[in-house]
C-alpha cells in the first residue's frame, strides 16, 4: 500500500451522527426558546466543532451570554444522547480491520470534544485505532493543522507515508495545512463539487475504495 498510516476524521467519515447532531441542536434551541432546525439546515452548520454549530444554530443577533448558554445546554444533552441514533457507515469497519491487518497505523483527529470522540471511537470501533485527538483547551480547531501534528507524533508518523480522509472542505484544507494529502468522502456531509473545489486530491464513493489509494 502506498500508505501506512490513515487518519481519519470523526463526524461524516468514521460515524453518521447527524440525527444525534440535530436532535441535541433543537433541544438547545427549545429550551433557549430559539426556532428549531432541519437535518440539512445541521448538516450545513457542522464541520467545525460544535460552538461553531451552535454559533450557526442561534438567531443572528444573539449576544454571545445567551451563546454560550445554548452550548451548554447543548454539550450537556449531547453527551447522554451521543449513541440514540449514531452508528458506522457501511463498510468502515470492514476497511479498518483490513487496513490493521496490513500493518497500517490508523488515528482519528476531529474537531468533536475529545471525551466524547473517545467515548464513540470505544463504543464503535474498540482498538482499531491507534490514537485519537479531539478539541481540547487551548488547541486550534480544524483547519488548523495543531491536532493533526499532535497525532502524528503519537503514531510516530511520517508526511510522506500519511494521508488523511475527512468528508468536508474544513478536512482537505487541515490535510493541506499539514502538507498531507486527502481522501474526500462523499457518504459524509458535503458533496462532491464542494471537496474539489478545495482540492481533494482522492475521492471516493465507498469505504472499501480507500484500501486502493
Amino acid at each position: 500500500m502506498k500508505y501506512g498510516t490513515y487518519i481519519f476524521d470523526l463526524d461524516g467519515t468514521l460515524l453518521n451522527t447527524l440525527e444525534d447532531l440535530k436532535n441535541s441542536t433543537n433541544y438547545a434551541m427549545k429550551q433557549m426558546g430559539y426556532p428549531t432546525h432541519s437535518k440539512d439546515e445541521v448538516r450545513r452548520f457542522v464541520g467545525n466543532g460544535i460552538a461553531m454549530l451552535i454559533k450557526r444554530a442561534v438567531p443572528k443577533g444573539t449576544d454571545e451570554a445567551d451563546e454560550s448558554k445554548a452550548l451548554e445546554i447543548f454539550k450537556s444533552h449531547y453527551i447522554v444522547h451521543l449513541n440514540d441514533n449514531t452508528a458506522p457507515y457501511p463498510g468502515i469497519i470492514d476497511m479498518l480491520k483490513e487496513l490493521k491487518s496490513k500493518g497500517c497505523k490508523t488515528g482519528v483527529v476531529t474537531n468533536k470534544n475529545e471525551d466524547a470522540a473517545k467515548k464513540l471511537i470505544e463504543r464503535y470501533f474498540g482498538t482499531l485505532f491507534d490514537c485519537v485527538v479531539g478539541h481540547r483547551d487551548g488547541l486550534a480547531s480544524k483547519p488548523d493543522p495543531a491536532a493533526l501534528g499532535i497525532a502524528m507524533r503519537e503514531l510516530n508518523a511520517e508526511k510522506s507515508s500519511t494521508i488523511f480522509i475527512g468528508d468536508s472542505d474544513v478536512d482537505v484544507m487541515t490535510a493541506h495545512n499539514a502538507d498531507l494529502k486527502c481522501i474526500g468522502v462523499l457518504w459524509g456531509f458535503r458533496d462532491e463539487e464542494t471537496l474539489k473545489s478545495v482540492g481533494a486530491e482522492y475521492i471516493v464513493s465507498c469505504a472499501k475504495d480507500i484500501l486502493s489509494i
